[in-house]
Formats: structure tokens, sequence, C-alpha cells
């Protein structure tokens, strides 16, 4: 993954030779990969209607990282022994050109391309309108996202809980997994058959002794029908007036009664609901090795073009990928939801992104509307070199803050900047790290 910087500056001649000095400097000494980033022309409104609309898109902006953060999680969660193959399913299914949307591209790819979705978001209609229509979308996302990992949590809770009852010693875990039929007397009005945890180091004793630990206990009636690492669960037949005094005479020994009655019908009940809930746990997440190799994180069979601002004999992004994967095949109804509406609520969160840069520019640079937004994509080690690139180049943007960071010896009033944290450009941060 990778993290980004969109940037823009006034499209005036004086500030476009400025972002080429920036990209003549950083791709000189390597800083940063830097191409166009494409908005488009909105309707402004009013200067009242922008400031609101700022400060929604913030938390929207905030809401949506979080959401997307949420759902790659949902996949990692969902796809269990297979979540080292998560990664391969995060993707951006189109949003690039029409005749490309059914295409599946990896993040930093669709970062890196980026086109305004007209179809999706009307640039046309009116800004409120557009963020009014990212923010519902968004919204019902995250209410679909919780009703469903509700339901398969619960579901993977009651497995885990009739699980849990196969995976305890002889005195805890249930039993309609070991007993039959055979290994009990039943429908007898006199008769009972008990079972009886015995130590592992007192098999021999229990054998010499059972008989006589009561009256009326049937000879040579036990039978061992399963062990553990502590003991063994033995079959003991008896008749029902001496159980009491049998229970009694086996403590005082050592020898635990289980207090287990045989009923077909208990059983073959907990056998159906495991059965039931395997079944519906596997109906939510199946996709084999196969078709997640094929799951590529590239371009298929296209390349795009892109406009770059340096680094011209870069290739772009996109490769070929002959492979092609039946969409959706092998995979549950969850794990197919999530990928498509991570998709969805990804691609919506960078087209927020770009809101923030259309509405930011024109409230710090004015009217008319003119402005060079940019996507810098920092090389690793790079970024403290390639901040102090960017404030040189674009002092003359904010005079008064560029002069309280380079001159230590200017103090203004209530304003307490340094280096990190001054920004004469528009900026903002777009980390997919958060995904890993």
């Amino acid at each position: 993954m990778s993290e980004f910087w969109l940037i823009s500056a006034p499209g005036d001649k004086e500030n476009l030779q400025a972002l080429e000095r920036m990209n003549t400097v950083t791709s000189k000494s390597n800083l940063s990969y830097n191409t166009k980033f494409m908005i488009p022309d909105f309707k402004v409104g009013t200067l009242d209607s922008l400031v609101g609309l700022s400060d929604e898109l913030g938390k929207l902006d905030a809401f949506a990282e979080s959401l997307i953060r949420r759902m790659a999680q949902s996949v990692v969660e969902v796809m269990e022994d297979a979540k080292g193959m998560a990664q391969e399913n995060l993707l951006a299914n189109g949003g690039l050109k029409e005749k490309m949307k059914c295409l599946k591209i990896d993040l930093t790819s669709f970062v890196t391309h980026f086109e305004w979705d007209m179809a999706k978001y009307p640039a046309k209609q009116p800004l409120v309108s557009v963020v009014d229509t990212v923010a519902k979308q968004l919204a019902q996302i995250e209410t679909d996202l919780k009703s469903r990992m509700v339901s398969y949590n619960t579901l993977k809770t009651n497995l885990e809980n009739l699980e849990r009852k196969s995976m305890g010693n002889l005195f805890t875990r249930t039993l309609s997994d070991i007993v039959s039929k055979e290994d009990f007397v039943l429908d007898s009005e006199y008769l009972i058959t008990l079972l009886v945890i015995v130590p592992k180091q007192s098999y021999t004793q229990w054998q010499k002794t059972y008989e006589s630990l009561s009256d009326m206990v049937v000879p040579r009636s036990t039978k061992l029908i399963a062990e553990d690492n502590e003991g063994g669960l033995f079959t003991v037949t008896l008749f029902r007036k001496v159980i009491d005094d049998f229970k009694t005479k086996a403590k005082e020994n050592k020898f635990t009664v289980r207090e287990y009655y045989y009923d077909e019908k208990e059983i073959k009940r907990e056998r159906e609901e495991m059965s039931r809930l395997l079944s519906d746990k596997k109906q939510q997440y199946q996709t084999s090795c196969v078709a997640l190799k094929k799951g590529s994180s590239t371009f298929r069979d296209h390349k795009v073009k892109v406009t770059p601002l340096g680094s011209p004999d870069r290739p772009a992004a996109g490769q070929s990928d002959r492979e092609r994967e039946s969409e959706g095949e092998g995979e549950g109804p969850l794990l197919r939801w999530l990928k498509v509406n991570f998709s969805e609520a990804f691609i919506a969160w960078i087209h927020i992104k770009a809101l923030r840069v259309f509405v930011e520019s024109v409230l710090r640079y004015g009217l008319p509307v003119n402005f060079q937004a940019v996507l810098l994509q920092p090389k690793k080690s790079s970024t403290k070199r390639l901040r102090e690139v960017l404030n040189s180049v674009f002092r003359h943007l904010d005079q008064v803050a560029a002069a309280s960071i380079l001159d230590a010896s200017v103090e203004i009033p209530g304003l307490q900047l340094n280096s990190q944290d001054y920004f004469p450009y528009v900026y903002f941060h777009i980390d997919l790290s958060l995904l890993d």
C-alpha cells in the first residue's frame, strides 16, 4: 500500500511555474512521483454554503475512512484461514473510463488514475446535492454492514459455543458424538446404564471394584467407550433402585458419575444444529485458493494512460493479465457483498477527497475557480525533504505564515506553526496503509 499527498495551487501563470519548479526538483531528487489530479468544474454556490460544505466534508472524509477500514477488517475476519489473501480482494471495481467499469483495479492504481464518475455523481448538480448523494450512499453501506456482520457474528458465536462443547474434557464436553445407542440399556423398567469417568491410573481398580460398589450391579457390564488425557469414560449397568448408593460409593473411590441419559431425539437435534451452523457459515465464505490467486491486482488486458507531471519514462501502473476470474465464482454472499461495497465505499472516499480539494481551493484562492490539483506519491524516507521543497516553492501563497517559519525571530500572537504543519497550499493526505 502507499500514501499520497493531494495538493492544489492557483492556476495562474506564476503558480503553474511554481508547480513546474516543484516537479523538476522532486523528479531530479527522486522525492516523489507526481501526476495531475483532474477535478471537474462544479457549481460553486454561495460562500456560506462552501464554508458549511468544508465542515461537512471533513466529517464525511473521516467517516468514509473509518468505514472502509472496518470493511477491510471484516473481509479479513470472514476469510479466516485465507486472510493472508485478503489484500487481493480489496479492489476498486471500475471507476475510470466507461468501457472499463467491469475491471478490477488495485487501490493504488485507482488513486493514481482517478477520474470523476459523472454517471454516479453528476458535476452539473449543485455541490450540496453531490455531497448529499455521497453521504447517503456511505450511510446505507454502513447500515447494511452492521446488519450483515451482526448476523455473521451471531452465527459464528453459536457455532463456536457448540464446537467448544465438543472440545472440552470428559467432565464438560458434549457426548452426543461419542456415545451410541448400543452403549445403553434402554426402555427397561428396572435397569439403567450410567457413564462413569475413571482416572487413567485407576483403570485396574475400577475393573476390580465396580461390581461391588453397590448391590444389584450387572456383572461384566462395563465398557470403555472414550478417553482423553486425564481418564476414560466407562459404561456400567445396574438396577435403578441403587443409583444413589452407587453414586456415593463411586465418589468415595474417586470415580465420577457423569449425569447423562441417552436421548436419541436430543442427540439428533444437536448434530443437525451443528451441521446447519457449519453449512450456514461456509455459505457466507466459499472461496477456493485458485479463485483467489486469479484475483489479480492489476488492470486486465488494458493499459491506462495517465498525464504525468514528472518521470515521463515511467510506465503506467496498469499491465495486462490474461487470466480472468468469473465474477463472484466460489464466493459466499457475505464475502461477495463486502468486496463489492468496499469498492463502492473506497471510490466514494476518493471522490470526497476531490470535493474537499475543490471546496478548500475556492475558499483559499477565491473566484473565478482557477487551480491545479496534483497527486504526489512520496518516496520512502523522503517525506521530510519533500515537505521542505513544497513549503519553499509555495511560501509566497502565505507570506505571513512563511515568515514565522523561515524567520525564528518573528513572533505572531496566536500563530504557532512548524515545518510539519505549515501548508501554504491546499493539502490532503491519503493513507492506504490503513488497509494493510
